[in-house]
């Protein structure tokens, strides 16, 4: 009976405290803003999603005091602060800070019919600091203008400053009596990590300030290891125990082993990321540092297969490249649809005219949704030894969907700008869009390949009107043609 009774009684214990506990769950998460708790709404929930903290737009708009713009149709919410405009879409990694492409480590979704964004990101480049406190599950942001607390005892003087009352010397020591004990400061010259990400090919690290680490690349197995001088974790949302290592979650990704971590030294702290590849035989990395971010892009040509022989018939190789596809979809349209998807649909045009032309030989770098690497599609029409590379791209501003044209670039060589100025000109003729003109721009794709090359950006998807020609099969018969046109011209055919 006594069993009985306690099984009853702890039963009902259970029962009556689900509901805090469940309640408790939702909204433990708190936000504090220069010192002060924002007081939230109680249906409005801040979460964490893969170690990423979302807040709903709400929450943007009403507490922190930006103007927040949600477009139901294109999924897109604007958030402005003065002249500083950020672009972020649900479901895209991908975002504008002006006209400025920005890469997320998480994307906007929506949870429970709300629209959240990731603050971190929101809150820094609208000028605040961020901080997270893994433990206490408390976001405190700091506006970089904000005025020091005041003094608990309510004296007005600065509480950084300490006072000294008396000053004795005894038993041969000097006695000097203080308001405050006097705690030692951290090193004010260490830098805190507060996340990593690695996704397509490209490692992000958010640091409290700019800084230059040393990269070195080792084989057998290729690695390129990234030190951090002066560098410590901060508050991570998984940190790292001195003398231990973490380890990304990558998924999986072709060509890469792992991505580990580690404070690799104490005094003077220095933070080791060591990216592992597997099948690569060679990779060409290009950095930079981005409002709060660095940013380390990968670029990994894999263990060479024999290139698509061609006859020695005496015709022209001809190499088409529709950019991007597979793993990396290039820009959005304002519809959300993917650039890639363009890009390969009219390369597909273009290569079923040229095989028509009994003096071109057509290869193409790819012709279904696979991504080569860009290093990858520069060694074909190298070692192919074409006579011809043109590179097919469709333009994405949606921060600025009244941007329209159609502009080509190539780099340096009187041969590209030759073909480029061709080329566009049938282009410019057939589409009838704005003439953006030619540009001499350092792409890799057209920087490295060695025979006159063009990158062509056909029009602007973010634009409703454009879009909508660039996505019809007539507009792209005719850009198609205008293409084959050009090169036709350029090799006097």
């Amino acid at each position: 009976m006594k069993k009985s009774i306690l099984l009853f009684l702890f039963s009902a214990l259970i029962l009556l405290f689900m509901p805090v506990q469940s309640h408790a769950a939702t909204t433990q998460t708190k936000i504090i803003l220069d010192g002060q708790e924002l007081n939230l709404p109680n249906e409005v929930e801040v979460v964490n999603v893969r170690n990423n903290i979302m807040i709903p737009i709400r929450v943007v708009a009403e507490n922190l005091k930006f103007n927040v713009n949600w477009d139901q149709k294109t999924q897109n919410v604007n958030i402005q602060q003065g002249s500083k405009t950020i672009t972020l879409t649900v479901g895209k990694q991908e975002a504008y800070v002006g006209n400025s492409a920005v890469f997320l480590n998480i994307a906007p979704q929506i949870i429970k019919n709300t629209v959240v964004v990731p603050i971190r990101f929101v809150s820094e480049e609208m000028g605040l600091r961020v901080g997270w406190n893994n433990k206490e599950k408390i976001v405190t942001l700091a506006s970089t203008t904000s005025p020091p607390s005041s003094p608990a005892n309510g004296s007005q003087n600065d509480a950084t400053t300490n006072l000294v009352d008396e000053i004795n010397y005894a038993d041969n020591q000097p006695v000097v009596s203080l308001d405050r004990e006097i705690t030692p400061q951290s090193d004010a010259t260490t830098n805190l990590i507060h996340e990593l990400n690695y996704a397509n090919n490209q490692l992000v690290v958010s640091l409290d300030r700019e800084v230059t680490p040393v990269i070195t690349t080792l084989k057998n197995p290729e690695r390129i290891v990234v030190d951090f001088p002066a560098t410590d974790f901060g508050n991570m949302s998984q940190p790292v125990p001195t003398g231990s290592m973490g380890k990304l979650s990558t998924g999986d990704i072709p060509n890469l082993t792992e991505v580990r971590y580690s404070l690799f030294k104490n005094d003077p702290a220095q933070v080791r990321i060591v990216i592992e590849l597997n099948n690569v035989s060679s990779v060409n990395y290009n950095q930079q540092y981005i409002t709060g971010k660095f940013i380390l892009d990968l670029d990994m040509v894999n263990d060479p297969t024999p290139a698509t022989p061609i006859s020695g018939s005496g015709k022209k190789i001809v190499v088409i490249d529709p950019g991007h596809g597979g793993s990396d979809p290039g820009t959005t349209s304002i519809t959300n649809k993917h650039e890639k998807h363009f890009n390969l649909a009219l390369a597909l045009k273009v290569q079923a005219i040229l095989l028509q032309e009994p003096e071109i030989e057509v290869v193409m770098t790819r012709e279904t949704d696979v991504y080569p690497t860009r290093s990858e599609r520069v060694k074909l029409a190298n070692d192919l030894n074409a006579d011809v590379f043109v590179s097919i791209h469709g333009n994405s501003v949606l921060s600025s969907p009244q941007t329209t044209g159609t502009e080509t670039f190539y780099y340096q060589r009187a041969s590209s700008k030759e073909l480029a100025n061709i080329v566009h000109k049938h282009l410019v003729k057939a589409l009838g869009l704005k003439d953006r003109g030619v540009k001499n721009g350092s792409l890799q794709v057209i920087r490295e390949t060695k025979m006159p090359a063009v990158l062509l950006e056909v029009g602007f998807l973010s634009n409703k009107s454009e879009e909508e020609a660039m996505m019809s099969e007539s507009v792209q018969a005719k850009a198609a043609q205008a293409i084959v046109d050009g090169i036709k011209e350029y090799l006097k055919l």
